[in-house]
């Protein structure tokens, strides 16, 4: 052997031997289905990997994996409950009821695990129960420590706007992303507001309120939370295609640089985006169509007529598939390149999927 070959080899060895784990994880879909199942599916093998029967009534809503790739937190219980999944064995390790004696606490939507997966914060919005009248409490982020077992108690409880409905940690940890009316940068620990982006509130000229509907999280692979919003142009006739417009609203985790740019005369409903890992300027969006967006040049690129309506979408890690899912009980997988269909996973039982998230997870 010649030592130039000699070198490469030790190199090679000594990549495996800094991360084996790394080396031999590998890319699945976390989803769920009616009545109260946590699906698994193997992308590439384009097949279901495993099911697992969550307790309780309630279908799954939220889903956040641990970043290990462990365990599954999932809101459940007609969304007042947080139970924690361990995929390996199925049992439920980790379970917080948001209600608690006469206050009766729903999730809504915001849901984020810290990157060590220490700890997990979830949106909640309380209610007193009273002899014939709900009276409402303030809104706020419990946070719960994944090591709580089943009987989890908030470890605090931070305050927030209300109509938050995403929360998104930056990758070192040291923010917290509320999105609602306005993007609210947090500090995890207590609280404390270090910066607001104004969406709702953005006093653009000649320009209505945006309207911006960022329920799903699927922002792991880019690290990037991608949402569609539809605003109208005040100083236009009514008749003119070019007074609705479509645009595109990006939070980069790392940076919390908030941009806001219009891509085309609104022509199609958009529900969710993904941004791609790989070509971080492409943006995929679904409803009735996948299409997909430059926002280098604040160009719609391509878009294509889907087989019927998916609310949410992820992409692989290596950005060259696009997964379509929600509503009922396909998984739809498109070329990230050409739009092209070019497979389908459907899950079992023909249960639908209705509003449920998919997340990405390396295990």
């Amino acid at each position: 052997m010649t030592s130039k070959i000699l070198a490469a080899a030790l190199l090679a060895l000594g990549a495996l031997s800094l991360d084996p784990a790394a080396a031999l994880s590998k890319e699945y879909i976390l989803t769920s289905t009616k009545p109260n199942t946590l699906v698994l599916v193997d992308p590439a093998a384009r097949k279901v990997e495993r099911t697992y029967q969550i307790a309780g009534p309630g279908a799954p809503l939220g889903i956040v994996p641990s970043p290990d790739g462990k365990i599954a937190y999932v809101i459940t219980n007609h969304w007042g409950s947080l139970v924690g999944i361990d995929l390996d064995s199925g049992n439920e390790v980790f379970r917080a009821d948001l209600s608690d004696g006469n206050i009766r606490a729903r999730n809504m939507f915001g849901l984020e695990i810290s990157p060590d997966g220490k700890e997990v914060f979830v949106m909640r919005s309380p209610v007193r129960l009273g002899q014939g009248e709900y009276e409402v409490q303030d809104v706020g982020i419990a946070v719960y420590r994944t090591d709580a077992g089943l009987n989890a108690r908030p470890d605090r409880i931070l305050p927030v706007p209300r109509r938050t409905t995403g929360l998104f940690m930056a990758p070192d940890g040291s923010r917290l992303y509320a999105v609602n009316w306005d993007i609210h940068t947090l500090d995890p620990k207590d609280g404390k507001v270090l910066k607001v982006d104004k969406v709702a509130n953005w006093e653009r000229p000649n320009y209505g309120v945006p309207d911006v509907f960022g329920v799903w999280n699927h922002y792991e692979q880019a690290k990037v939370f991608a949402n569609p919003y539809f605003a109208v142009r005040t100083d236009l006739d009514p008749k003119d295609p070019a007074m609705a417009r479509t645009g595109m609203l990006t939070l980069d985790f790392a940076t919390g640089a908030v941009t806001m740019n219009e891509f085309e005369n609104t022509s199609a409903v958009i529900f969710s985006s993904v941004v791609n890992p790989v070509r971080r300027n492409e943006v995929f969006s679904v409803y009735n169509t996948l299409s997909k967006t430059d926002t280098g040049t604040n160009q719609l690129v391509k878009r294509v007529t889907l087989p019927h309506t998916y609310y949410c979408l992820n992409i692989s890690g290596d950005g060259k598939e696009v997964y379509v899912a929600g509503t009922i009980s396909d998984i739809g997988i498109y070329s990230a390149e050409t739009l092209e269909r070019i497979g389908e996973i459907n899950l079992p039982g023909g249960h639908d999927m209705g509003g449920t998230w998919i997340r990405m997870v390396q295990r």
